[in-house]
């Protein structure tokens, strides 16, 4: 997935709006509603419920339309219940060439959008973006997590003000899925705090056992941490240091970490662990690396298996196998990353998502809600985290 700069502060939080309740589409494109539907109140069942997605509809590179037409299959297909947070009369607009009513997906007003480029200190001022309305929707408990393509600064930074980090000092990370073999692999943090501590690492790599267990289904994560070598005193001070943590027991009640050691770049997709942790700035560039790989080299394989007559009825015989592989190398099937560490579940898709990858974004959301993410979190990292970090030991005071 696309990243942008990595930035989060923490601030006042401000109430927004709640989705509509039924009525008719005057009254909602008044933003006259205040109430969201309640669970089984015949307003559609299971919204109001920690299932519900609330969609930032319109953040991303096409929206609002991709991000509809994601939503709207989710719901169809994946039965997956689903709130939209944006400006109503575009959005029901894009309902209705779906077919859709605002009675099955229902829309939390909001008339403000944050661009792309947007810095903090805006952010921070704008309180009822669409961004923002549906962060508040899972504060309130109108939802259970939260959907977007829009700028990664700007979902992070708005998240962190409204959901809140979890108590004792944690950081928030971002948790991709990379398409290793046999099973897929977790990389964090790839965008959410590019100069953590040693100690926020191995909060890392916490988040990232948790995703492990909900999303991949692996009971007992393998976590290895990257860096220039596999010998323990290889890397910067920052990696070497949090080796030492994560080779010695779990502080503060955490949980056990099965640490397998330091893992290198060209480890990245041989599935050598099933966590790898590292931090925001070096996992943004290790993760757009691997994704411009993949498009080059998915175009070598194209221009080869297209170059005369023989090879393309080669491939012809192999189009299946090419098919699966495809599936597997497209980002938009992993839904996006997750952002983990604050009091509710967030994820962020690809800035250019199409609906398939809305959609596939959605599902993962809806999943994360369900496995109770947020939960396992909380029960990993202990209740004895501490409130604030060392100093790395190459800082003096004041740096």
């Amino acid at each position: 997935m696309a990243q942008r700069q990595p930035v989060g502060s923490d601030a006042a939080e401000h109430d927004t709006a709640g989705p509509p309740t039924r009525g008719d589409n005057t009254q909602q494109m008044r933003g006259a509603v205040a109430d969201p539907p309640a669970a089984g109140s015949g307003s559609g069942a299971g919204y109001g419920s920690g299932l519900t997605v609330a969609v930032d509809a319109m953040g991303g590179d096409n929206a609002p339309a991709a991000i509809v037409a994601g939503a709207v299959a989710a719901y169809r297909e994946a039965g997956v219940q689903v709130i939209l947070a944006g400006q109503p009369e575009p959005l029901l607009a894009e309902l209705a060439t779906h077919g859709v009513s605002a009675h099955q997906i229902p829309i939390a007003p909001a008339e403000d959008v944050l661009g792309m480029d947007e810095g903090a200190l805006a952010i921070r001022r704008r309180t009822h973006t669409s961004i923002a309305v549906a962060c508040q929707l899972v504060r309130k408990g109108q939802a259970g997590a939260v959907v977007s393509a829009g700028s990664t600064g700007g979902i992070v930074t708005t998240a962190r003000l409204r959901l809140r980090p979890l108590g004792g000092g944690v950081r928030p990370a971002l948790a991709a899925v990379l398409p290793t073999r046999p099973r897929p692999t977790v990389l964090i943090d790839v965008g959410a705090t590019a100069d953590p501590k040693p100690e926020m690492l191995v909060q890392f790599a916490q988040l990232g056992v948790a995703y492990a267990q909900v999303t991949l289904g692996i009971q007992a994560p393998r976590v290895g941490l990257l860096t220039i070598g596999a010998e323990p005193g290889k890397g910067n001070k920052l990696t070497r240091e949090t080796h030492e943590l994560l080779v010695a027991e779990p502080a503060h009640g955490a949980s056990p970490l099965s640490f397998a050691g330091n893992i290198e770049g060209g480890d990245l997709m041989r599935s050598k662990v099933d966590v790898i942790v590292t931090d925001g700035f070096t996992g943004n560039v290790a993760l757009k690396t691997l994704e411009g790989s993949v498009r080059f080299a998915a175009a070598q394989l194209r221009d080869t298996v297209t170059a005369n007559r023989v090879a393309r009825a080669g491939a012809m015989l192999q189009r299946r196998a090419f098919r699966e592989l495809a599936e597997r190398l497209d980002s938009e099937t992993y839904g996006g990353a997750a952002l983990l560490g604050l009091g509710g579940t967030v994820v962020i898709a690809h800035g250019a998502s199409t609906a398939r990858g809305v959609k596939s974004a959605c599902v993962l959301a809806r999943d994360l809600a369900r496995g109770q993410i947020v939960d396992k979190i909380r029960e990993r990292l202990g209740q004895g985290q501490p409130g604030r970090f060392r100093r790395r030991r190459d800082q003096s005071p004041g740096q």
